[in-house]
């Protein structure tokens, strides 16, 4: 009997002290998700119940922005702490591109490492590989993300409508034969496997003309630039959702007993969109429908394992997506001709790519039971960029002059304590944007008005634009005109704010 007490009290007392260690963090980041793509964001013809929970037991911004309307610069700009656009080269990467994070000062995975973190990279990468130099994938890839402060990674190079389609787990390609080594080149044809130009009676998904993907077929799909060798190394698109969750999963498993960080980034919903079968047809939207299903699933089966691991109360996990939606963005699956009336970009104008609301605004989601009071709504201005400064905050460790200079500590605002947020934001989208309070300033461009190929409104216009979002959040009514010294401030600050070295507080 005393045997049997002394148990349970060291089971308690484990307990205890288990339950009273730093917060988990787990963001989960989708990929060309929109803010109207949630039934917790007003979604009516797709069911999200495992998302929609996070925000009945967290909180739900309706302010959230990524920094950028397109992805590379907007994880770019998450783990940097760093505006994308005070850096060259943080466009949309090719497959083949070097490393964009630098590997000789902090990033967000770095300072989780040194506040205590296990730290996990795993699904979509695109922030680049190696060194500039041709990068050797039947070697070691290096610099990889664990070169930059994640113990372990398990991801794919760029987009799954790139090539390499391949696993790269820490700093090798996964799966590889020796005897067929890999090769990429976005030139020019490599190799004797098919293309989507030249075969396209081989496609199980056709391409959309004048985007790009009708180079090198894998898994019946036509991809941006070629490939050679790998054969058994390639992943289909089905597997890729279960792979990355399998993955996540293990990796919560594995380090339960200590804090982790988890940077979650999904392949969905970007296209190819390709579900897997138990998916596709379930939505009524086309495959963008089904994936939508696919990412909510994937959810569910995070959120299950943490209550599975007794984790759930003190984990910290974000929901949010890189940037805004777009429907038809290389390939023909449906998303157009099969939407039914849904609304992917709720009640915003514009999308991926836009300097409209619609490319940045985005939905973002908050839940940590142990300190978050669920069922809120918050209109608090807040952005990716903050999350540096903010677990700075969480972590107790300073931050230097250089590191993450564009980020504020918006902890209070993650955790329901301050409803305002930033008191200005800057976005890319194209055009420059700066938000102040309510107002938006857009500034001029000479660029298209709409991407024709993936029917978007870009937010260009040869005159500066105004509005004033808590009146005109589908941003309908520009009253620069009414306001032309509001204008000249405005344009003023953003041209000060973007000559600065740093912007943080």
């Amino acid at each position: 009997m005393k045997k049997l007490l002394f148990m349970v009290l060291a089971a308690c007392a484990g307990h205890y002290s288990y339950a009273q260690q730093k917060p988990n963090v787990v963001i989960i980041y989708a990929d060309d998700l929109g803010y109207g793509d949630l039934g917790c964001y007003g979604a009516t013809k797709v069911k999200t119940p495992h998302i929609d929970r996070l925000a009945k037991e967290g909180i739900r911004f309706t302010n959230g922005h990524t920094t950028s309307a397109t992805c590379t610069p907007s994880r770019f700009a998450m783990l940097t702490g760093k505006y994308p656009w005070r850096k060259s080269g943080t466009g949309v990467l090719p497959g083949d591109a070097a490393m964009i994070v630098p590997v000789d000062k902090p990033s967000l995975a770095t300072l989780m490492q040194k506040g205590g973190y296990a730290t996990a990279l795993v699904g979509k990468w695109h922030l680049g590989l190696g060194d500039g130099r041709t990068i050797d994938w039947n070697g070691e890839v290096r610099p990889s993300p664990n070169d930059v402060g994640f113990d372990y990674s398990f991801c794919f190079p760029a987009t799954a409508d790139r090539v390499p389609t391949v696993f790269l787990e820490n700093h090798t390609v996964l799966g590889l034969d020796k005897d067929d080594p890999i090769e990429v080149n976005y030139r020019q044809k490599v190799g004797n496997d098919p293309t989507g130009k030249e075969n396209p009676e081989l496609l199980k998904m056709a391409s959309s003309p004048g985007q790009g993907h009708n180079n090198t077929i894998v898994n019946g799909i036509g991809r941006i630039g070629f490939m050679k060798g790998g054969h058994k190394a390639r992943w289909t698109d089905e597997e890729l959702a279960y792979a990355f969750t399998e993955r996540a999963e293990k990796f919560i498993e594995d380090n339960r007993a200590n804090p982790f960080f988890l940077y979650f980034a999904l392949s969905d919903i970007h296209v190819p969109r390709m579900p897997g079968t138990a998916f596709k047809g379930q939505s009524g939207l086309g495959y963008r429908g089904d994936a939508i299903l696919q990412m909510d699933w994937t959810v569910g089966r995070i959120m299950q394992k943490l209550q599975q691991l007794g984790l759930e109360k003190n984990t910290i996990v974000i929901f949010s997506s890189d940037n805004g939606p777009v429907l038809d963005d290389g390939y023909q699956d449906g998303a157009v001709t099969q939407l039914n009336g849904h609304k992917q970009a709720g009640p915003l104008r514009g999308g991926k790519y836009s300097a409209f609301e619609g490319g940045t605004r985005v939905p973002w989601i908050v839940r940590w039971p142990a300190k978050v009071k669920g069922g809120q709504t918050s209109d608090a201005l807040i952005s990716q960029v903050d999350l540096f400064a903010s677990f700075a905050r969480l972590t107790s460790q300073p931050l230097a002059a250089d590191d993450a200079p564009d980020s504020f500590d918006m902890l209070d605002a993650l955790t329901g304590k301050d409803g305002k947020g930033r008191p200005w934001l800057i976005l890319q989208g194209g055009a420059l944007s700066l938000v102040q309070g309510s107002l938006k300033y857009i500034t001029p461009s000479k660029g298209p008005k709409v991407a024709k190929e993936v029917d978007i409104e870009l937010g260009n216009d040869t005159e500066p634009q105004l509005y004033d979002l808590k009146k005109d959040i589908g941003e309908q009514q520009n009253i620069a005109a009414q306001f032309p010294e509001k204008v000249k401030a405005m344009a003023a600050e953003l041209e000060r704010l973007k000559a600065a070295d740093k912007t943080r507080k």
